[in-house]
């Protein structure tokens, strides 16, 4: 008999929730452009906006407010290339007409440990980098002082809870020292929202980002949402979609499928957390005694578990798992075929042979405990294989 496979990479994407999934057929179904003005197009328009309030009052913001994009990563970089626009100076003429100095460029200022598709864009210009501690926490000290030098105006970004390792950052701090030396916050709260309460104003966010397939959404969906008067420049131009923010046809039957997932995502999400936190919990208690957890002395997200067995690297373990029937993650950048180690851990301090080895674990909405016992029951299954290889 076939094994039902095992699914544990919920940070990645979640199962597309079976009511999320019949919201979308639905919409599918409806033929309006929701910018057209008769009645099919104002029927998609109606549930596109209908998944706006739903999402709003989930991050506590008003509808006006949020910007449905393609994903977290179009978001991030609309806020980057918003901020860049909006905060320019002028440089500085003489009265012949000559410059006289150029104005430094905007502040961006981002952790070590951030996601790649803020990390990657924005080292394609000015940014400055806060370090990180051994637990995968922002050192607020360090930051601190970075964010009282920066030049003005200064943008800090920082994801709420790391896609890694599961850490969650000192939010209330970090937007304290924002606050207190004049710079704003950018929150990516892409593997947080759906998990853990997310509020924009709780946050003291300027900017917020969330995604949906994380949460049991479809994939290709997220939403940037700002807080009042946040700056925001478009720096795309088309049909005036989006108030004008991110111009092209909405995405309607995927919008509406978001919204159905985080209705049903933060229905229970503090009882919720209470069970994936047992299930996290239960699984490393059955890591052999030798595993190293990333992160363990952090507050966490429930569902997240990034460790490491000694003598076994994360490629094969992952290829292994998977023929096992079990779905797994590597803690490690994948690219072109090649693992390198990832940078999330180098930036804890983690040694590159321990750092070979992470593997990570993500438990959501369909996990259950004997989910947890099959993956601790192939994970002993691989390790004694590669025990016996390395005894031949």
């Amino acid at each position: 008999m076939t094994k039902t496979p095992i699914y544990c990479d919920y940070n990645a994407g979640a199962p597309v929730r079976a009511e999320a999934a019949v919201a979308m057929a639905r919409a599918l179904a409806v033929a309006g452009n929701p910018s057209s003005v008769h009645a099919a197009g104002r029927a998609a328009r109606a549930a596109i906006e209908d998944a706006r309030e739903k999402i709003a009052a989930a991050v506590g913001a008003s509808a006006e407010n949020v910007v449905f994009t393609s994903g977290a990563t179009e978001a991030l970089h609309l806020v980057l290339d918003a901020f860049d626009v909006a905060q320019r100076k002028d440089p500085v003429v003489d009265d012949e007409g000559f410059i006289e100095e150029f104005p430094p460029p905007p502040s961006l200022i981002v952790s070590a440990v951030e996601h790649d598709a803020l990390f990657e864009h924005a080292k394609h210009r000015e940014m400055l980098r806060a370090p990180v501690q051994q637990d995968g926490t922002i050192d607020l000290a360090v930051l601190e002082s970075i964010v009282r030098e920066a030049p003005k105006p200064a943008l800090v970004a920082v994801q709420l809870a790391n896609n890694e390792t599961g850490v969650i950052q000192p939010i209330a701090q970090i937007a304290a020292i924002c606050r207190e030396h004049g710079a704003m916050l950018l929150v990516d709260a892409a593997q947080a929202f759906g998990r853990i309460p997310v509020n924009i104003a709780d946050l003291d966010a300027t900017y917020l980002v969330v995604s949906s397939h994380k949460l049991g959404g479809p994939q290709g969906i997220g939403a940037l949402v700002l807080a009042p008067g946040a700056p925001y420049v478009t720096t795309r131009f088309g049909g005036g979609q989006e108030r004008g923010r991110r111009p092209g046809t909405e995405n309607g039957p995927a919008i509406v499928s978001f919204g159905v997932a985080v209705d049903w995502a933060l229905r229970d999400v503090d009882e919720e957390a209470l069970r994936l936190a047992a299930l996290r919990d239960r699984f490393e208690a059955g890591l052999p005694r030798d595993a190293v957890v990333f992160g363990a002395g952090a507050r966490r997200l429930p569902n997240t578990s990034n460790f490491a067995l000694p003598g076994l690297t994360a490629e094969t373990a992952v290829i292994a798992m998977d023929l096992e029937g079990v779905a797994i993650s590597s803690g490690a950048a994948c690219s072109s075929g090649k693992v390198r180690s990832s940078r999330v851990l180098a930036a804890m301090g983690v040694a590159p042979e321990v750092a070979k080895a992470a593997l990570r674990v993500s438990f959501g909405h369909e996990s259950k405990e004997s989910d947890v016992d099959e993956v601790l029951n192939a994970l002993t299954k691989i390790a004694a294989r590669r025990a016996q290889g390395a005894a031949a």
